[in-house]
């Protein structure tokens, strides 16, 4: 799961392997793969890197054997 902030201020979590599209039009557009749309205040290049890490964390947890 990754963080997030709605417009008006109010974080929230959404699961980063769900994330279809992440755009900017001006403001970041998040898409998942159901088709719910989230726009949000960070920029796509920060959602990208928490996306990154959140997978990065899942390999420390989870070693291939």
């Amino acid at each position: 799961m990754i963080s997030l902030t709605r417009l008006n201020g109010n974080p929230f979590v959404v699961n980063a392997e769900l994330i279809r599209t992440v755009e900017a039009s001006p403001d970041s557009v998040v898409t998942l793969i159901n088709g719910d749309r989230f726009v949000v205040s960070e920029t796509p290049e920060q959602i990208i890197e928490r996306a990154i890490e959140y997978g990065r964390s899942l390999r420390r947890m989870f070693p291939p054997q």
